[in-house]
């Protein structure tokens, strides 16, 4: 089935939102006068959301007594500086301009709440792009299980046949394979040390957004 829409993960595939987890992590530390840890001890915990973030910036285990007061600080700081420094991936700005020159729709499906995401796509001039703008919010089950993409599929009357989804983790994956969309892996996101993309079973598995041009090219040309 010829391709007719691209449906991508948020953070580690569409945007480079590490910068902004960063920087507030370690405004965390510097203001307890603790000194900075290396950035990518943050950015190799960032799929595991708020609370691995918190975890490997203080070492501290989620069970200790202070640590829920720490991720909540971390999400309150989060809300307003959630869209300071990210920003689009190398090369994903040219991607999205072919996706919208051969008239294919494009849409994020993320298991980031709404409360961050929508503004993210408003301050990076995303949000009318965007055909839509899929978030645990609007589903009862988050990936990998496939509820969030066959509601995006069903929304924007779609065959999930004709859909790629792109992300960096492997419930991406699973949740695209599982909706029945075609799957794309990227090696340029928020991977973790122990994880391995290769091994994920994606249709595809690439390094760079622009590489994303030839599986479309493909697709497009399919029957």
């Amino acid at each position: 089935m010829r391709l007719r829409a691209v449906l991508f993960d948020m953070d580690g595939t569409l945007l480079d939102t590490a910068p902004d987890f960063i920087a507030i992590c370690q405004a965390m530390l510097a203001d307890r006068e603790l000194p900075p840890i290396a950035d990518k001890l943050i950015r190799d915990q960032i799929s595991g959301g708020a609370r691995a973030m918190v975890a490997a910036t203080f070492a501290m285990s989620p069970e200790a007594p202070e640590f829920e007061a720490l991720r909540l600080e971390f999400l309150e700081r989060y809300q307003v500086g959630c869209a300071v420094h990210s920003h689009l991936f190398d090369g994903m700005a040219e991607l999205l301009a072919d996706i919208e020159k051969a008239n294919l729709i494009w849409a994020v499906v993320t298991n980031k709440p709404v409360r961050f995401a929508e503004p993210i796509m408003q301050q990076l001039k995303l949000a009318e792009r965007s055909a839509l703008l899929i978030c645990p919010d609007h589903v009862t089950r988050s990936k990998p299980d496939p509820e969030p993409l066959i509601l995006a599929c069903r929304m924007l009357d779609l065959d999930p046949a004709s859909v790629l989804f792109v992300g960096d983790d492997l419930r991406d994956i699973e949740s695209g394979r599982d909706a029945g969309t075609r799957t794309a892996a990227v090696r340029y996101g928020y991977i973790h040390p122990h994880d391995n993309p290769d091994h994920w079973g994606a249709d595809v598995v690439v390094d760079h957004p622009l590489e994303l041009r030839k599986v479309l090219d493909n697709a497009l040309c399919s029957c």
